[in-house]
């Protein structure tokens, strides 16, 4: 029930981590593709940073995409300083889905790679994605996200709600392990698969500062079409926190909407079993939890406080937004029979 960035976990049949970060041969730099979303030229300096960490890739793409979401000057600007790049407009729906999309259209190679315009990707970053992209019956693969707090890290806020930020959390997998799902910035997959779902839902995901769960959505689908995911901790980006995030309003807000993003996710595939994994996370948090309250310290009373804290609000998100999808339901039907 909360933040899409915190449900990389061992897939439901209990697979075993296994290490094929350095086991296979990764497939030919020519056969993948780089896309990169965008909405603001206040993330000029960002774009640059992430567009300079591709550029400096040991395994080059063959072809990055910057898919510019509504903003044609923006697209413009970007055309004249990067002169290397594929710059494409997404003119249809706003948000992060719909222009991910709009990016993959351009695309001609076999697998594509999306990095967001906030993050850098360490040098073996593709490398190191790509590699289960070997095995055929693995339809896409996610790394890892390192995160930096420029003005600190609060010493309440839990290791294993970093998600919530848009950092891997503590309990992660160490190993190359199959899983449900991984992240829409840290993400490569297979463009015939991708596309052949759909993409991401167009009217599903981040628009602005408002998240929802899009990528666990299109995870679940394409593995549904045959094939399942894997996450790769060595394919590392680092995403520097804001100072905007770094406060107990971000946090109970972020718990808050993810929590009704995944009640949404559950309305979309009609099933609450889709946050079966959910479930687990917060059992097993909300032991960390007891532990923690129980401690003698005030550091980590003050965590266990905060993971229930966001539990909490995470909860409420998500049974609000089932609730209100029974009541609409319910008087849709009630419609039906009345004419």
């Amino acid at each position: 029930m909360l933040g899409n960035h915190a449900y990389a976990v061992v897939a439901d049949d209990g697979s075993n981590e296994a290490d094929l970060s350095h086991g296979n041969r990764p497939i030919d730099s020519r056969d993948i593709s780089v896309v990169i979303p965008c909405y603001t030229s206040k993330r000029l300096p960002s774009i640059t940073a992430a567009l300079a960490s591709i550029q400096h890739q040991r395994f080059p793409p063959h072809a990055v995409i910057l898919a510019v979401d509504n903003n044609e000057a923006l697209a413009r600007r970007l055309e004249q300083m990067f002169g290397w790049v594929t710059v494409v407009e997404n003119e249809r729906l706003r948000g992060a889905s719909a222009t991910r999309n709009r990016g993959v259209e351009a695309v001609t190679t076999k697998y594509t790679a999306f990095l967001d315009d906030d993050e850098v990707a360490d040098q073996d970053w593709l490398l190191e994605l790509s590699r289960p992209l070997v095995e055929t019956d693995v339809v896409g693969t996610g790394g890892k996200y390192n995160v930096t707090w420029p003005s600190g890290k609060p010493r309440w806020f839990p290791r294993e709600f970093e998600w919530v930020v848009g950092g891997s959390y503590a309990g992660l997998p160490t190993l190359t392990t199959r899983v449900r799902n991984v992240w829409s910035g840290n993400m490569a997959v297979r463009t015939a698969v991708f596309r052949s779902v759909g993409g991401f839902r167009a009217d599903f995901g981040k628009r602005g500062d408002a998240p929802q769960p899009e990528d666990t959505d299109l995870c679940i689908r394409m593995a549904a079409s045959g094939g399942h995911w894997m996450y790769v901790p060595t394919a590392t980006i680092n995403h520097s926190i804001p100072r905007s995030r770094v406060s107990m309003g971000f946090f109970v807000r972020r718990c808050f909407a993810e929590g009704r993003g995944k009640g949404l996710m559950a309305n979309n595939f009609d099933s609450a079993s889709v946050v079966g994994v959910e479930r687990d996370y917060a059992r097993t948090v909300f032991r960390v939890a007891a532990v923690r309250l129980c401690s003698l310290t005030a550091v980590e009373t003050a965590q266990g406080f905060a993971i229930v804290l966001g539990l909490a609000c995470a909860a409420c998100g998500y049974v609000l937004e089932r609730a209100q999808s029974f009541l609409k339901r319910a008087t849709t039907r009630s419609g039906n029979i009345t004419a």
